[in-house]
């Protein structure tokens, strides 16, 4: 395992928390009624994120799923313009046109959300061509739900990806559940990092729940992809504490599943109890990090609720490109 720098750790540990903290706080505001639309929670996968984007640089590209919000917060995209687009308030990353489910900021490289499963590989293998034609070491990733891994669309990015060595990372986030089907029912052969080293691209499996794993192969990836040796794809398994969306009465699960998810399947302790144990982090550095997180998140919904909605003449733009 590849030595990390304090500075790194305390950065991973500041968007992991913010992750989390952002989605309790987003899953309390739209049980009170605040946020309109649907929204999907990405807590218990905050590893998964984190890990891959801290190799990630605002230049290089992340196609993201419904589930984007954690995406979203690990690529750096800022908070405060996160809540006013999921408010769809005026100021929003997508000035309130996107949603919690489009959301998307250009100039961090997330080039966004998306209701569509398996929509993102294509998109991400489009940056990565792009990366390649033009002569740069950029990266694209792109991050597929175990669902959305049964999708021809994403079959037919990995092959291109493989035929022309992109820059490419398939990161497939496996939280268990497609909707509300298990993973050990709807995927074939049950393996899917397997499935992906058949398109003859090097494909591994970790533990989602563990940044240093995520960290680890994540980095391994990029710098293949930066080589010009082309794709990779990773398997995190990190069982997804809530359900498909917010609402979702989680039927299917039992309720020793949803305890033992919670008591074994914690990034954040998990987490903790590394860095305290390898002396790297203190518990003062992380309390005052958890801390500063829940006074940001807030401010900022706050500001996001008193905020204005967008003009009306706002109705005629972005709705075309023009060439």
């Amino acid at each position: 395992m590849a030595t990390i720098d304090t500075a790194t750790l305390r950065e991973a540990y500041w968007r992991m928390r913010a992750i989390r903290e952002f989605e309790e706080r987003m899953r309390r505001e739209f049980e009170a009624g605040t946020v309109p639309g649907f929204i999907h929670l990405y807590c218990g996968q905050e590893a998964v994120a984190v890990g891959a984007c801290m190799h990630l640089r605002d230049t290089d590209y992340i196609g993201s799923t419904h589930r984007g919000h954690g995406h979203c917060i690990a690529k750096g995209c800022d908070i405060g313009d996160m809540l006013l687009e999921i408010y769809c308030k005026d100021g929003g990353l997508c000035n309130g046109k996107g949603g919690s489910m489009h959301i998307a900021d250009m100039a961090k490289g997330m080039l966004g959300a998306n209701a569509i499963v398996g929509a993102a590989p294509p998109i991400a293998v489009g940056a990565a061509l792009s990366a390649w034609s033009q002569g740069t070491d950029g990266v694209a990733l792109a991050f597929i739900g175990d669902g959305a891994s049964n999708q021809g669309t994403v079959f037919e990015a990995m092959n291109l990806a493989s035929v022309l060595k992109l820059p490419m990372i398939f990161m497939y986030e496996n939280n268990g559940y497609a909707e509300f089907t298990g993973v050990s029912y709807h995927c074939g052969g049950g393996d899917i990092a397997g499935r992906a080293a058949g398109f003859g691209m090097p494909a591994t499996k970790v533990d989602g729940t563990d940044f240093y794993a995520v960290y680890d192969a994540m980095g391994k990836a990029v710098e293949r992809a930066r080589a010009g040796e082309g794709p990779s794809a990773i398997e995190a398994v990190a069982m997804r504490w809530y359900g498909h969306f917010q609402g979702d009465p989680q039927a299917y699960r039992s309720k020793e599943e949803l305890a033992q998810v919670r008591r074994d399947g914690d990034p954040l302790i998990k987490f903790r109890e590394q860095v305290l144990a390898d002396r790297t982090l203190d518990a003062d550095t992380l309390d005052g990090i958890d801390a500063e997180i829940r006074t940001l998140i807030d401010k900022h919904v706050e500001r996001a609720k008193a905020a204005p909605n967008p003009p009306k003449e706002a109705l005629y733009s972005d709705v075309y490109v023009n060439y």
